[in-house]
């Protein structure tokens, strides 16, 4: 429930901030971040050279800010906050360096954080699961089960979030899709709770970073923001109820980004040559096989999520 401070009245504020905080904050310090290199092995690469990157550092810290000034406060909350910031600053500081950092080390560190957020949602949920979509039950899963299942579930948002940037617009669009998407389920659960209300400002400081990031771009997010999102849309399943809902809600992520994690290790772990025409991530292969230009990416990607999404959904209503 919410404290006497947090009424609608209060709560607007609250997301016009962030809006609009995003917007200023983003046009007086884009001149500070680093800048982008160019990446060869990807398509049109060398368009984002000379970009400021990393400005995930600046709408992340606008969210985790409004959203403690704004929101209750509680334990369980503070310490999402927190690894939502921990994944901002190792992708921030990876954008930061000159060399790219390790992607073992990377991948280590996104699971001490997937660890850090299944022990909390077990201590204050618990392990009984709720399914409720064309039938309703609830059962308990062991501890250690739930805790490896949420693990897994935080470590691959992370990463086919992370892996989906590379198009002007794209992985913030399904991002706000993703999320909106879990906002209005739980608002038909739960009404208006602190975890929607911290669903919907996320969604706004993404907003206001699209006022910069869409074609052409001048500023992109970098591994600040896309390892960020991931985890806001993994925190943000477990909180709504719905984890399951995960992979419709969030399947055009999963297919763009994921598809590349998958070739990468059949083949480096299991020398099993796959996906040998096709490119990851699919963007690259809508782009540079299909001829689509990278609104025609975003737009289509779009419509595709919001196709599932919009199907789920109704499901889950009438189903």
């Amino acid at each position: 429930m919410f404290t006497m401070f947090s009424t609608p009245v209060i709560m607007l504020p609250g997301l016009l901030a962030a809006f609009f905080l995003t917007i200023v904050f983003l046009n007086i310090f884009k001149d500070k971040l680093p800048h982008d290199q160019g990446r060869a092995f990807a398509v049109d690469g060398a368009l984002s050279k000379g970009k400021a990157r990393g400005a995930g550092i600046i709408f992340v810290l606008v969210f985790v800010v409004v959203d403690l000034l704004f929101n209750t406060i509680t334990v369980e909350r503070s310490i999402y906050l927190a690894d939502i910031l921990l994944c901002m600053l190792t992708g921030y500081f990876d954008d930061a360096s000159d060399k790219p950092w390790n992607e073992y080390l990377k991948g280590f560190l996104d699971f001490l954080i997937a660890v850090i957020i299944a022990i909390t949602y077990l201590t204050y949920n618990g392990n009984t699961y709720h399914w409720s979509l064309f039938t309703d039950f609830t059962f308990d899963i062991p501890y250690w089960l739930y805790g490896v299942l949420i693990v897994i579930l935080v470590w691959v948002s992370i990463n086919v979030t992370n892996c989906s940037d590379g198009v002007d617009g794209l992985s913030a669009t399904l991002t706000v899709i993703t999320l909106g998407s879990f906002y209005f389920l739980n608002r038909l659960d739960n009404g208006v709770g602190e975890s929607n209300y911290s669903i919907m400002l996320f969604i706004i400081v993404l907003v206001a970073y699209l006022w910069y990031n869409a074609t052409p771009s001048t500023i992109l997010m970098g591994d600040a923001g896309s390892r960020a999102m991931g985890a806001m849309i993994a925190i943000s399943a477990l909180l709504c109820g719905h984890a399951l809902l995960f992979i419709p809600f969030a399947i055009v992520l999963i297919f763009d980004g994921g598809l590349g994690l998958v070739k990468i290790a059949v083949t480096r772990f299991l020398k099993i040559p796959i996906l040998k025409n096709v490119r990851c991530p699919l963007h690259d292969q809508a782009r540079k096989v299909n001829n689509w230009s990278n609104t025609q990416v975003c737009y289509r990607f779009a419509i595709i999520q919001i196709v599932v999404s919009v199907s789920f959904v109704w499901l889950y209503v009438f189903g």
